[in-house]
């Protein structure tokens, strides 16, 4: 018999509270049990790399835009001259 693979998907986790009033699938008792997924803070060194990992990405757009600026300076001077 060949093995079933596992599905690593999560399915359960829920961003947004969609037990809508109207909607088909609304189940008053749930707004009752108010099961929600607790999602905890990011401590300071993840806060920390979350913030490096953004720096990074934004450096070469950042850059680029610094050096385009500068040789726009650098071409104006020379005209000007």
């Amino acid at each position: 018999m060949a093995k079933k693979k596992r599905d690593d998907l999560d399915t359960e986790t829920t961003f947004a509270d969609m037990n809508v009033e109207g909607f088909k699938w609304y189940d008053p008792q749930r707004k009752k049990n108010g099961k929600r997924a607790n999602f905890n803070k990011p401590s300071k060194k993840e806060y920390w790399a979350m913030v490096r990992g953004a720096f990074r990405a934004y450096a070469p757009m950042f850059l680029s835009i610094i050096c385009g600026f500068g040789i726009m300076i650098l071409l104006m001077y020379l005209w000007l001259q």
